[in-house]
């Protein structure tokens, strides 16, 4: 359960998550990403193209040892930093192929029953928009529901997380980039999906937002919103923010997904300084770096060491 905030704070309450209390404000908190998925845009999926006598829609990237290749990946990611870990079994770049929900399935609970195995104390997402694979995922350790549709009117998901009481992000997207006013519009769609999410069942203060950064939008759209990320504020939730080798970074600087590094760290540092909470990524030691060293300087989180004050800079 969440605790109350305290009156006027214009801070969202403390979430729990799996075992883990999420203080919002007090830093910036890291999601790690693995992709059981073999078309990934970032080029991390742990599975890849299946022969086509392989009976299954792909097979893994190590065939020897799949859950074992996300299980590393996973205890990697924690040790650089990681305060969570989310799960996803189907791409979500454009043009991807959609995957059914017994393949999902396939896909992700395996992989997350053995994270949760070697990492019980890790809160782990499941990021899936078919409510019976989060109703899998949950039953099989998941904590949190990330939904990249979360502004659609099917309550499916919604009453999903409501029934198992855990915490849902809702992420906005739009099947067509068109709108009259971009980030008021994002954030009336926002409303409405909280809106929704509350009568289904979920407790508002369960409730994380994601911008949608590279869904539904034109590049020139995902720039303007990280512009203006902190006018999201006015919603009352924590603010996630998913940026990591998307192809807009590509578009700024002509590179592809496996140079995007910097670009990704240089909008995590501007997300934090427009008041985001949490970063979702593929490279956690460089963006946990970051991010401390962000909030320091937005936060204020720092204080030199008697030893080092009165020092050289």
């Amino acid at each position: 359960m969440s605790e109350s905030a305290e009156p006027g704070s214009g801070v969202p309450a403390p979430m729990t998550i799996g075992r883990r209390r999420f203080a919002w404000g007090e830093r910036t908190f890291v999601m790690g990403i693995v992709n059981v998925t073999p078309d990934s845009f970032s080029g991390d999926g742990l599975l890849t193209d299946a022969p086509p006598d392989s009976g299954s829609a792909a097979r893994s990237a190590d065939p020897s040892n799949p859950i074992g290749a996300a299980v590393a990946q996973a205890r990697s990611m924690v040790a650089d930093g990681a305060d969570l870990l989310d799960v996803g079994g189907e791409s979500t770049r454009p043009g991807h192929v959609e995957v059914a929900a017994d393949e999902e399935i396939r896909r992700v609970v395996p992989v997350i029953a053995a994270i949760r195995r070697a990492l019980p104390d890790t809160p782990l997402s499941v990021d899936t928009t078919k409510p019976v694979v989060a109703e899998a995922a949950l039953a099989a350790g998941a904590d949190l529901v990330n939904d990249v549709w979360g502004v659609a009117e099917d309550d499916g998901i919604t009453r999903v997380a409501a029934a198992h009481g855990a915490p849902l992000v809702l992420m906005h997207n739009r099947a067509e980039p068109r709108y009259d006013d971009l980030v008021a519009e994002v954030i009336a769609d926002l409303a409405a999906a909280i809106e929704r999410a509350v009568r289904a069942g979920v407790e508002r203060e369960q409730i994380i937002v994601d911008p949608g950064f590279g869904f539904g939008k034109t590049p020139e759209h995902n720039v303007a919103i990280l512009a203006s990320i902190g006018r999201l504020r006015v919603l009352g939730r924590p603010i996630l923010l998913g940026t990591s080798r998307k192809s807009t970074l590509g578009r700024i600087l002509d590179l592809p997904a496996d140079q995007r590094v910097e670009a990704t760290l240089a909008t995590t540092a501007l997300g934090i300084a427009g008041g985001v909470d949490m970063v979702r990524v593929h490279d956690v030691l460089a963006n946990v770096r970051v991010a401390r060293t962000a909030d320091a300087i937005i936060r204020g989180t720092w204080r030199p060491s008697a030893q080092a004050e009165g020092g050289l800079a």
